[in-house]
This record gives structure tokens, sequence and C-alpha cells, in this order.
């Protein structure tokens, strides 16, 4: 067991703030344990008793009848109805919630998101839920909360929190975060072989699955076919005309573009894969495409690939991209258009990073151990011709520095402890 303070502090600050706390992120990162270890932790730390913390866990048999929402809700109103003490409703894995007819307005029915809206009318009851993931999406929480509740997203471990867990050499500990990634449970196994055995199952038994299952997939081999093309194109530019011409090639079938944006859709939704928007630096818009796509753990996107495509740049653009996110910053690919010399080509900035009205320009450089490679990334920076701070992360250098341009130079390793490094 370890800390995730980050996570279990925005639990805190959101307590009794009258609306559902609702824990998002991918599978297995770690939401039921933070709410029901470290936050029930906390609570007892602090003089609630246990007597007020109320625990529904929807996957275990002992609570198979509250997967009824009207059961769910007479049950927690039975404990807390015309009490005086301030309960804590903490709810696991409400997917396994069914909607079941409502006997008053035939035809329609009672989710288990009706239960929750009229249990959070209870002045004395505060209300926290998880979800897998795939079960339990962003735009569930608008729609059917209606804009009363607080959302926490949870990711894999950052690297800082995996290095202070390992607690061993911090260059060691970087390398096997790089191949295997941080979802918690590999902290319990014991060496390389249990590691790629659980990511690779995980991948297929759970995430895989969860996707077909909620989206009721029919080709689940094109969603894979899909999935194994972003898995070696990461930090690369591509759209879903693209991906479609790609696997019409591979399978020689027709295939409907449709079916593949839908499914990529469905990739980003179950929070397994980010997408990363192309910003034009100077003319202040957005292109539709193409864009890049990320993926939330990058254990999960080296088991696709058997663990046999190491490329270090894209893997490390893809760490970059997700560490930017965990921080709370906006972050889009820039574009700057090079029009010296009757040139008219566009180059790019690999993160346009935002914080309310600051904003970084970050470049990734694995290695830049030759001139034409300094130049090239120096030239998109430089190419910004703004006051914004400017930034290259690299891998080969032993400390950060300014330039004589006023760039700032980073190491990987420090910029990934280091949560307040960037000028931000």
């Amino acid at each position: 067991m370890f800390n995730r303070n980050l996570y279990l502090q925005k639990i805190i600050d959101y307590m009794w703030d009258g609306q559902i706390k609702v824990i998002t992120g991918i599978r297995r990162c770690g939401k039921s344990t933070l709410l029901f270890e470290l936050f029930y932790k906390y609570l007892l730390k602090n003089n609630v008793s246990a007597d007020c913390i109320i625990k529904i866990q929807l996957d275990k048999r002992s609570f198979a009848k509250y997967r009824n929402p009207i059961a769910l809700a007479e049950y927690v109103e039975s404990l807390v109805s015309g009490k005086t003490e301030q309960f804590y409703l903490f709810i696991d894995e409400i997917q396994f919630c069914y909607p079941v007819p409502d006997a008053d307005n035939p035809g329609y029915e009672i989710t288990v998101y009706d239960m929750l809206n009229e249990l959070k009318d209870y002045k004395n009851l505060d209300v926290y839920v998880t979800g897998s993931n795939s079960k339990m999406l962003s735009k569930d929480i608008a729609t059917e909360f209606r804009g009363r509740s607080s959302q926490i997203h949870v990711y894999p471990l950052s690297f800082s929190e995996y290095h202070e867990a390992k607690n061993g050499d911090k260059r060691d500990d970087f390398d096997q975060y790089m191949l295997y990634g941080g979802l918690p449970y590999l902290l319990h196994l014991k060496n390389e072989v249990q590691y790629k055995q659980y990511l690779s199952s995980l991948f297929e038994e759970v995430y895989i699955k969860d996707i077909v299952e909620r989206n009721r997939i029919e080709r689940r081999d094109v969603l894979e076919n899909i999935l194994d093309l972003l898995s070696s194109m990461i930090s690369s530019l591509t759209n879903p005309l693209n991906l479609t011409n790609s696997l019409k090639s591979v399978r020689n079938e027709k295939l409907s573009i449709n079916t593949v944006s839908d499914y990529i859709g469905y990739c980003k939704d179950a929070f397994l894969l980010s997408e990363a928007k192309r910003y034009d630096v100077k003319g202040k818009h957005y292109f539709d495409y193409p864009n890049k796509y990320y993926f939330t753990d990058i254990g999960l996107r080296n088991a696709r690939l058997g663990f046999r495509q190491f490329d270090s740049g894209h893997i490390m653009e893809n760490l970059i991209y997700n560490e930017l996110l965990l921080r709370g910053y906006s972050v889009d690919v820039g574009v700057v258009v090079d029009r010296r010399k009757g040139a008219n080509a566009q180059k790019e900035i690999d993160f346009v990073v935002n914080h309310g009205d600051k904003r970084v320009y970050i470049q990734s450089a694995w290695q830049m151990n030759t001139d034409e490679k300094i130049a090239s990334e120096l030239d998109s920076l430089k190419l910004a011709k703004d006051f914004f701070a400017k930034v290259i992360i690299q891998n080969d250098i032993p400390h950060k520095f300014l330039d004589d341009d006023g760039i700032m130079h980073c190491n990987l390793i420090d910029f990934l402890l280091e949560p307040n490094i960037l000028p931000l």
C-alpha cells in the first residue's frame, strides 16, 4: 500500500460540496483503493465513526441485491433518513446496477443515476462512486448527473509515484517504467515474466472485453487491428481515413471510415487512448486532422506489441504527454509555419502546454547528438516568435540549463520527478 496524495487531497477538497463525487480512470489504475482504503483511513483518522461510512461493492455477491437501483436507494435511505449524524456513501463498480421499469411511467426506466441524484439531496449524506472506466464514462456523468457531480480522474502511477514505491536507483526504475508502465498491481509482482503476463492478459481480458461489451462491437478483430496500428504509431500523426486505408490493404476487405472512427472513439471513452489535437500557434485555431494518439499507460501499449517495438523517442513523448495531463495542464500539438526564403512548410512543436493564462512550448528529444538534430529541435521553438517559455526535454543531459536563446534544456528524469520544474 502506498499513498496517492495528489488524488486523496482532491477527494478531501470536494468533501461535503453538495455534489456526487465520481472517480474515473482506466481500469486497474487504483480508483477503488483510493476510495475504499486511503480515503476510508483518512476519515477514521479524523474521528469519523466506521458506522457512518456506508460501503457498497456491487461486484461482490453479498451486495448483488443492491444492483437494483431502487433497492440500493431504499437501503441507503434506511440508514440515513431521520438521523442527525453525517454519513459517507461509497459505491464501487456502479456499472453493475441495471435499469428497472418505472411503475409510475410505463415505457420508462429508473437507473442508478436517478437514485444517486435523489440520495444526493440528503443533507447528511456525502456520496462517492467509482466505476470501471468503460462503464462509467465522462459523457455519462455529464448527461446523467445533470451537472451535479465533481469528477476526480485517476491516472496510473506517475514515474514519481513509481520511483517512490520501488525506492531503487532512479535510472533502473525509469528503464523499467518505460517498458512496463505504471499500473499499481505491478508493484506486487516479482519478475519480468509476471509483468509481461499480467499486462498482456489485462489488455485482452479486461480492456478489449469491456470496450466490446459496452459498445456491442461486432467486429472485435477490426478493433484489435486498430489498436495494433495505433500502438505502433504513438506520437505519429494520423487520422481515421489513414487508418482505414491501412486496414483495407492489410485485411483486403471493405471497411467504413465511420466504423474505424467509432472504434477509436470507444477506446478514448474507455480512457485507454488520448487524442492530442494540432494547434496553429500563429493562426490560433485547431486543425480537424491529422492528430496524435497516446496510450494512457505505456506498459499496455508495449504489451500490445509483444514488448518487441521499443522506440525510446516515441515512448518518451508518450510519457511526457501523460505527465503533463496528470499535472492538470491542457496539452496540444503545436504547428508553426516556416515562411522563410519563400517556404511555406509546417513544422511541429511537440507540445503546447497551457495553464490558465500561462503557456510553455515543449520539444521532446531522446538525444540531441548531432548539429542537424539540435538545429531541427530549436528551429521549431524559435519560429513561434513570442515570449512564452520554451523547453527542450532531453534524455542525454545531466542537468537543466538555459541556452543563449533563453530556451531551457531539461533532463527527462528530472522533469518527471520535479512537478514544478516547468515555468507555469
